[in-house]
């Protein structure tokens, strides 16, 4: 049985009802378009939005603009929601504020957005030099944002479709140059760092290929002396808590890691092990001399008041070592890179690789492919016996 409609728009059959929502200043009605796959849709949509009505929410709706919109939705909506961490949060203002608050598209009407207005939005981005991976990451967003829109009946349609193209070469799977540390880096950086605040942290990350946050964010009952492990189940991480009114703060949280294959027990090289044990003996004289009882629930790496390590600060400390070192200049990630890398030279499969580092598929390990080829020729070579 066909169900039945009576509006049609962009060649697209819809059920519309409409709805008395206030008035204007000059006593004309304001009315509200609500429209569904079917007359109950339409009605259940038209329902609910009246409810929210006379729960308080009352917006000037035929004035309502993409960016007014959008900002509700990130500060009312998003950052409110338990789905997303802080930190997530953080990185969608950002796209608010460097891309959306004051572009082109902020001040037209949300019920006139077009496509077509997204299009030249996304092209002149490129053109004054945004890169299309940076395009790619906004389209994501606003794609979200829109089906927002659509579900609160603000627009009909979401205007981010198939047909949006993302200008340059975003779509491109480009290989991926991943940044290592040498034989002889590695070699250079263990010898000058003996003896100094950060040496047990950056060994640990060699050695394990725990993300910096992940480090921080280890207590001293994650590990397991006994059978050589350790468990990944926070992190420690930097963000800028934004309020509503956009004041920004900076402020230190301890947040779920970064995906749930993130929460993992990953061995410890039997080497670190006294080591360890070593850098634990001068934490609990360090909480003495600061007057803090020690427990196993501290933080495995301090500073020197025996609190949370600033993540920042630790980036400027690795950076001053590697420039001591005459090493040439690599991110904190870089250890992590060096981990997996030395773990493929070893010939490790590539699924228990991806497991070590806590990746949410194999896929994202795959950016190791410059080892792979290698990889691949050895597992051949062992073969040969086979021939002679």
């Amino acid at each position: 049985m066909a169900v039945k409609t009576n509006y049609e728009k962009n060649g697209n059959n819809y059920f519309r009802v409409t709805a008395t929502i206030g008035k204007k200043s000059d006593g004309k009605p304001i009315r509200k378009e609500f429209y569904g796959k079917s007359k109950k849709e339409a009605e259940t949509k038209k329902d609910e939005y009246l409810n929210n009505l006379k729960s308080g929410l009352n917006l000037d709706f035929d004035k309502i603009t993409v960016g007014n919109l959008f900002h509700i939705w990130l500060f009312e909506i998003i950052k409110v929601s338990n789905k997303i961490k802080p930190s997530t949060f953080e990185r969608y203002e950002s796209v608010y504020r460097n891309y959306i608050k004051n572009s082109e598209i902020s001040n037209i009407l949300i019920a006139e957005i077009k496509s077509m207005q997204i299009q030249k939005f996304y092209n002149n981005l490129y053109k004054n030099g945004k890169t299309s991976a940076s395009i790619e990451v906004l389209n994501r967003l606003l794609k979200s944002y829109f089906n927002y829109a659509v579900d609160e009946n603000y627009i009909i349609k979401n205007p981010i479709s198939k047909k949006i193209t993302i200008p340059g070469d975003a779509t491109k799977n480009k290989k991926r140059i991943i940044e290592i540390f040498t034989n002889d880096e590695i070699e250079i950086l263990k010898k000058g760092i003996k003896g100094h605040q950060w040496e047990m942290l950056i060994l640990l990350a060699l050695g394990t290929g725990l993300r910096q946050g992940e480090l921080l964010g280890l207590r001293w009952c994650d590990l397991n002396f006994t059978e050589q492990e350790l468990t990944v189940n926070q992190a420690l991480k930097t963000i800028t808590e934004i309020s509503d009114d956009e004041i920004r703060k900076v402020k230190t949280i301890i947040q779920i890691p970064k995906t749930k294959n993130s929460l993992r027990t990953v061995p410890i090289p039997s080497i670190l092990i006294p080591k360890l044990k070593e850098h634990k003996l001068k934490e609990e004289n360090k909480f003495k001399k600061n007057n803090i009882t020690f427990n196993n629930n501290a933080f495995v790496f301090t500073n020197k008041f025996s609190t949370y390590v600033d993540a920042r600060a630790l980036l400027r400390s690795f950076k001053r070592i590697l420039k001591r070192l005459n090493i040439p200049e690599k991110k904190f990630h870089t250890l992590r890179h060096t981990f997996a890398t030395k773990l493929f030279e070893a010939d490790v499969p590539l699924l228990t690789v991806s497991k070590l580092l806590g990746h949410s598929d194999i896929e994202t390990t795959q950016i190791y492919t410059h080892i792979m080829p290698q990889q691949k020729t050895r597992a051949v070579d062992k073969l040969n016996d086979l021939f002679n």
